[in-house]
């Protein structure tokens, strides 16, 4: 039954026209208005996608920057205290 299947898919591969394979853009003009429209739309996705990039890394970097300034005010406090401490004794 695999067999038979596989023969008759390659048969219609075979038979098919190959224009009917192919994309606009390969046996069609490359000036025309289908071939501008996908290179937008190429030009879309790529934008999107260098969105969200430069977005990721801009929150992890903030998150970085943030991480230190809490870090830094921490040990200012408690320097603080222990200079406190020490003026009461």
């Amino acid at each position: 039954m695999q067999g038979i299947r596989t023969t008759l898919v390659t048969l219609a591969l075979v038979a098919a026209p190959r224009l009917a394979l192919a994309c606009p853009v390969c046996f069609g003009d490359n000036d025309s208005p289908m071939a501008m429209a996908m290179n937008n739309g190429i030009l879309a996705m790529l934008i999107v996608v260098a969105g969200m990039l430069g977005a990721f890394a801009t929150f992890f970097i903030y998150l970085i920057r943030r991480g230190n300034q809490i870090e830094r005010s921490a040990g200012a406090a408690a320097t603080d205290r222990a200079a406190e401490q020490k003026g009461t004794a």
